[in-house]
């Protein structure tokens, strides 16, 4: 069971998804024929989308992601959230930015809609 706080947080993220959140999920995510969870809390993590349906994790991972700090910390949240049972599926801000139409089209693909 989440924390209060964990919780919370990510009720605030909802409401300030980051431009290139907002734009993953308003230009193609809302549109999906599945229930697609924004800032979505599994275990003591807050995901930014959650395809509960495919088990699919989509994060999109700004700069602080390819820092040293960033890429250990993702790989124990992922190592955890694998071990959960989920597929993580890691966009950048420069893939949502310069290749929407590409990322819709891998998103389909791991959900078998292409």
């Amino acid at each position: 069971m989440p924390d209060k706080r964990t919780t919370s947080l990510a009720k605030t993220m909802r409401r300030r998804m980051t431009k290139y959140e907002y734009r993953l999920y308003a230009g193609f995510l809302s549109s999906l024929p599945v229930t697609v969870c924004r800032q979505k809390v599994i275990g003591n993590y807050i995901v930014d989308f959650l395809i509960p349906s495919a088990r699919l994790i989509i994060e999109v991972d700004g700069s602080q992601h390819y820092s040293e700090k960033g890429l250990e910390q993702d790989l124990s949240r992922d190592a955890y959230l694998q071990a959960e049972g989920y597929t993580i599926a890691r966009y950048s801000n420069l893939d949502i930015s310069s290749n929407l139409e590409g990322v819709a089209d891998d998103i389909l693909n791991r959900l078998g809609l292409l």
